[in-house]
């Protein structure tokens, strides 16, 4: 049975994560809200939030998890050659809203989208307190492809991505690899299995195993240059 969690207590703990159905797999609770403070909860106990309009705060914690290490980020030989002849230039934190909103939009294979006005909000939120972020490649003055996520210690639970360009959201992809290894993070959240991700390197583990990499790795602090800087090359 799931959890219903009180909407008006952002301070209520989750169910343990061993708890979430098994179909559809990693449903663990409903309800409660988006606050700071429960969403840095969530994410610091391997739990995110994923629910369509109209439709109640679902929170989830799959079991397998998809994790990347930033160092064995996966280049193709077409993007390494894109990458090469210098077609985009990258950064982060130049717009984050305009990332998340085009993330936002509806996708060929889908009619309407996860990221609502009010997940849109919260995000926002984060990034104002300096505990989410975006990374952009841009083609001129276009931004034509990026990522959002949220960073807590050392690890960096991406959120979604977006490309109008092709190769450009794996572009921003290994941009962002390259800039969270120099800065110390070990681990990027990728939540949930797609043949996308595993092509760049992301592999499933147990969530118990995920859950303990959280415990250390969260409160590690990264490198004082990080975030620091506007971007740059790959």
């Amino acid at each position: 049975m799931l959890t219903v969690l009180n909407p008006f207590d952002r301070n209520e703990p989750f169910p343990p994560v061993e708890t979430a159905l098994n179909e559809p797999n990693g449903l663990l609770a409903v309800g409660g809200c988006l606050s700071t403070r429960r969403l840095v909860n969530a994410y610091r106990s391997g739990i995110f939030p994923w629910f369509g309009k109209d439709e109640p705060i679902l929170w989830w914690s799959p079991d397998p998890r998809l994790v990347l290490r930033p160092e064995n980020i996966k280049i193709s030989r077409s993007l390494g050659k894109r990458l090469k002849r210098g077609e985009f230039r990258f950064g982060f934190d130049a717009c984050f809203d305009r990332v998340v909103d085009a993330c936002a939009e509806p996708r060929h294979y889908a009619s309407g989208t996860w990221i609502t006005e009010d997940m849109k909000q919260a995000y926002s939120n984060l990034f104002h307190l300096g505990l989410a972020h975006s990374f952009e490649a841009w083609q001129g003055d276009t931004l034509v492809g990026g990522l959002y996520g949220v960073s807590i210690g050392r690890v960096f639970f991406g959120e979604s991505m977006f490309h109008h360009v092709t190769d450009a959201s794996k572009a921003a992809f290994a941009f962002a690899c390259n800039c969270l290894d120099d800065w110390g993070y070990v681990l990027i959240d990728c939540q949930v299995y797609t043949r996308h991700l595993a092509s760049l390197g992301a592999e499933e583990i147990p969530r118990s195993e995920f859950v303990k990499l959280l415990q250390i790795y969260c409160e590690q602090p990264v490198s004082n240059e990080a975030w620091k800087s506007t971007g740059g090359t790959l």
